[in-house]
């Protein structure tokens, strides 16, 4: 009786190690398995889940505007006093919604070149008022139409899963003919998805042609999004600084007059790229920027939630599942003696023309798809690993307990 009792609790110790040991030895074999998976199904190639979102994005983009109406253009006119806007949005336009055109593989180079057409259409439900409203908004979405943005080359990350959708060329170069030195060039994604296995120690570099210029993000908060754990990376005040404070960014400043030798700092001068136009990018309401740009205009009220950019990425495939990219767009005003509106200014003013706020956000269905395929999969997989190491340790303290106690009972 006694020797039964002995092997039975020997037996359950056992047993319990080997569950522990079989649930240690899956962890590693679990994520192995994962990330063969993961970087089979990030390839840019056909059979993809990563190329079917990436020819034809399944998530509803739109573009808002809000323009800024000045309020007294004659005061400022002859007086040169403070420009008081006020701002009238949103107009809404659903964009982004057109597949990927003359995609081409190249095995050689394991790359993926493409273009991708523009389209806008206006959402009457989304927006204040018509495309007849007297604003520039009907114009903006004419430019907007029939127009294509491209060529890009990228890679596919078929023979390195690293390099996945990092834009190789655009337009046929590797750089951009706008800014010297190494601003000049074409960094990372387009920031629709990052090679996979994300951490949050990594800066993740892109590039966005509505801005001419290759930018950054970095980590700011863990979010749950439609049930899918995803990190947000914000652009921070820093990618905007003066080469004073960040000086990284003294290529960015081409000019010493009007950014005061270089100490100005939230604004960037984009005419290169548009023509030799005044045209000067910021933030929204000129978020992150020196006092004195906004210090001549009345109206503005600048805040983080409403006029920052994010991107929420899931780490584990790289994938931008909601993103939020605010931009605004300004004109250079100087005092000009010959031109009869322009020769009462006593001072530059960086005139705010209007601000964009493009978003978009996994639907529900493809929620629950992206659930059930790789985050569903992977958190059954860690559930299962735990479940039998924490069982498997339980019973063979318990059982070892049992069987000690025995033998002590016996030998008393």
């Amino acid at each position: 009786m006694g020797c039964d009792r002995n092997c039975g609790l020997i037996a359950g110790a056992v047993i319990g190690a080997v569950l522990a040991v079989f649930g240690g030895i899956l962890m590693p074999v679990g994520d192995m398995l994962i990330e063969k998976k993961i970087k089979k199904e990030t390839v840019l190639e056909e059979g993809t889940l990563a190329f079917k979102n990436w020819v034809k994005t399944g998530t509803k983009v739109y573009r808002q505007f809000w323009i800024f109406d000045v309020q007294n253009p004659e005061d400022v006119a002859v007086n040169s006093s403070k420009i008081k806007v006020k701002q009238r949005g949103p107009y809404t336009y659903r964009v982004r919604y057109l597949a990927k055109e003359n995609i081409t593989h190249d095995s050689e180079t394991h790359t993926v070149s493409f273009l991708q057409p523009n389209g806008a259409i206006f959402e009457p439900s989304l927006s204040v008022g018509t495309e007849n409203d007297t604003f520039t908004v009907l114009n903006l979405a004419v430019a907007y139409n029939n127009t294509a943005d491209g060529v890009y080359k990228v890679f596919s990350g078929k023979d390195n899963i690293s390099k996945v959708a990092i834009i190789d060329t655009y337009k046929g170069k590797k750089n951009l003919s706008y800014w010297p030195s190494y601003c000049d060039m074409i960094n990372g994604t387009d920031a629709a998805s990052f090679p996979p296995f994300i951490e949050k120690t990594q800066v993740l570099q892109f590039f966005s042609s509505d801005i001419c210029r290759s930018i950054y993000a970095v980590f700011g908060a863990e979010i749950n999004l439609k049930g899918i754990p995803v990190y947000r990376f914000i652009l921070p005040s820093l990618a905007f600084a003066s080469p004073l404070r960040n000086p990284d960014n003294h290529c960015f400043c081409t000019e010493k007059i009007i950014s005061k030798n270089c100490t100005s700092y939230g604004v960037l001068d984009i005419g290169k790229c548009k023509d030799g136009k005044p045209v000067y990018i910021s933030l929204p309401h000129f978020l992150y920027a020196s006092p004195e740009i906004s210090q001549p205009i009345e109206g503005l009220s600048p805040n983080e939630e409403e006029h920052s950019t994010y991107l929420d990425v899931e780490p584990i495939t790289g994938f931008t599942l909601r993103f939020a990219k605010r931009l605004q767009i300004n004109i250079l005003v100087k005092p000009a003696r010959k031109i009869e509106a322009l020769k009462g200014l006593k001072q530059n003013y960086f005139v705010p023309i209007l601000w964009l706020n493009e978003t978009g956000t996994i639907g529900d269905e493809k929620a629950e798809m992206f659930r059930s395929q790789v985050t569903g999969k992977i958190n059954l997989l860690g559930l299962v690993e735990i479940t039998l190491l924490s069982v498997g340790v339980v019973m063979f303290i318990v059982f070892m307990i049992s069987y000690c106690a025995c033998r002590s009972k016996r030998v008393n």
